[in-house]
């Protein structure tokens, strides 16, 4: 007897229909998977077996073919078990349902034949919803994770004999059902928080610009100035995160496994930090067939990248187009794969080797000038706000005076952010002013005329690049939203200016 289940795999960030053919015929008992399956899909063949028998079923006896339909596609991971173990018992007339064209199933089999968490559910959800289909039958503790999905039935099982008991009809399971809305409200408070760092409140004030219009930071500074505590607090200030971003963003922690079980949503913006050993294909995703890397699971969220010039260059090189494509492209053999990456890139350094001032160095001025040339002056250029982070002075860390709150921060941010929207509408694939193109740059940064004579004196004196020139525009735009103004005058270039230290050689 043949049997048709439904399934689904995902590909990139998106998942799409797997059918699971199984049909149960005469000769030696074998069974074979066929339809490009890993090793994973392969050794189902076993675990599904032995789920099979302790679940109190007869395992089918003769020949079982079971296709995995595309069949061009390579299926990976075991998240057919529950789909194979299901269409088997089928095949062999253990059950009869008219429920399997309506629900789409993943999850993997314990030899107990109990129902294991898989990755990548929410795409697996998203494609069953497009799909037309009823609802989806996942493992209880991806449930709330599906749920999200609205007008889709997710039903979890714990057991195979619980998945067949609901397919005929004889078992009754609750669906999971999530209040998305109370999900965000749920979101605690960071536990890091701005009050608690003594003084650097030019850096506060940089780092909250950066939060206003989505910038990327470089902190610059000796060890001990507290270059890791403030960048370690920037998400605390950051706008909260939309439903779609948390859509997007929970897509890609359901793929690379990072949800917590029975996590719903991810409604905090990610922070990452990856080491300075990472590779290429840790930061940008890869392998075989592609994963995302540190710079996707950061989407919407901020990545950080302390000691900055330890990086391997060819590493740091890589990030020049995912920061302004806000996506990564990733080729192999197979084809290539596309991954959102859309971040606040946050690093930090030391203006030395030595991590000491440069008149303080003992370093050569040509020793400085070949650890900052570590860093290559296109990527420079795409860093907006480049901070120095001078040290604390004593009567400042022996303070009692406290500073404002992340929550006082954030209210401006979130009220800056909300002009940007206004501004470039609902509709726009814009969302801040970091994201601005030249298009947008020319209606949305004119300057007067004392104004655009103030930027070009600037341009020539500290000879900036054309590049840094818009980067001074979208900082000056978003120091001006802060402000509530409407245009941009010569103080907010002025500010603005003064955050290309890097640019203007200071240690040289």
């Amino acid at each position: 007897m043949l049997a048709k289940v439904c399934s689904a795999a995902v590909n990139g960030i998106e998942a799409y229909p797997v059918e699971v053919e199984v049909n149960a015929g005469w000769g030696d008992t074998i069974v074979v998977i066929v339809g490009l399956p890993d090793t994973a899909v392969k050794e189902s063949r076993d675990r599904v077996s032995t789920a099979i028998t302790n679940s109190g079923f007869k395992f089918p006896l003769g020949r079982t073919t079971i296709n995995l339909a595309p069949a061009d596609v390579k299926k990976e991971g075991p998240s057919f078990d529950l789909p194979i173990a299901v269409g088997m018992l089928a095949a062999s007339e253990q059950f009869e349902s008219d429920q399997l064209e309506n629900f789409v199933m993943v999850g993997e089999l314990a030899l107990t034949g109990a129902v294991r968490s898989v990755k990548g559910v929410l795409p697996v959800a998203l494609r069953a919803k497009a799909e037309g289909r009823l609802g989806v039958l996942v493992p209880s503790e991806n449930a709330p994770e599906a749920a999200v999905v609205s007008d889709l039935q997710v039903i979890p099982v714990q057991n195979l004999r619980e998945a067949i008991g609901f397919l005929e009809g004889e078992v009754k399971i609750p669906r999971t059902r999530v209040d998305v809305a109370a999900l965000f409200d749920e979101v605690r408070e960071d536990d890091l928080d701005f009050s608690e760092v003594k003084g650097q409140e030019s850096v506060k004030r940089a780092l909250e610009i950066a939060a206003a219009g989505g910038h990327n930071v470089l902190l610059i500074g000796p060890p001990g100035t507290g270059k890791s505590m403030l960048a370690k607090r920037l998400p605390a200030i950051l706008p909260p995160l939309t439903l779609g971003e948390a859509l997007e963003t929970t897509k890609i922690h359901s793929i690379v496994g990072l949800m917590e079980p029975r996590q719903a949503l991810v409604t905090r913006r990610p922070f990452r930090a990856p080491h300075h050993t990472v590779s290429d294909a840790g930061l940008l995703g890869g392998n075989a067939n592609p994963t995302p890397g540190e710079i996707s699971i950061a989407h919407h969220g901020v990545l950080f990248l302390d000691e900055l010039p330890e990086f391997k260059r060819n590493v740091l090189e890589t990030l020049r187009q995912p920061l302004e494509e806000g996506r990564v492209t990733i080729s192999r053999a197979a084809g290539s794969m596309t991954f959102p990456s859309q971040f606040m890139l946050v690093a930090a350094m030391n203006p030395t080797p030595d991590g000491k001032m440069p008149h303080e160095s003992r370093s050569s001025p040509r020793e400085i000038q070949n650890y900052l040339g570590r860093i290559s002056g296109p990527l420079l250029d795409r860093i907006d706000l480049h901070v120095e982070v001078p040290q604390v002075q004593f009567q400042q860390i022996t303070s009692s005076q406290v500073g404002e709150t992340s929550a006082q921060i954030r209210e401006r941010v979130v009220a800056a952010r909300r002009r940007q929207q206004e501004r470039f509408g609902a509709r726009s694939r814009i969302t801040c002013n970091a994201r601005m193109g030249s298009r947008e740059l020319k209606v949305h940064g004119r300057l007067d005329e004392q104004t655009l004579e103030l930027l070009k004196n600037a341009m020539n004196d500290f000879h900036l690049s054309a590049r840094a020139y818009d980067r001074i525009l979208k900082v000056a735009r978003t120091i001006a939203d802060l402000a509530a103004s409407e245009n941009i005058v010569s103080d907010h270039v002025s500010e603005a200016v003064q955050f290309r230290s890097l640019d203007r050689q200071l240690w040289a």
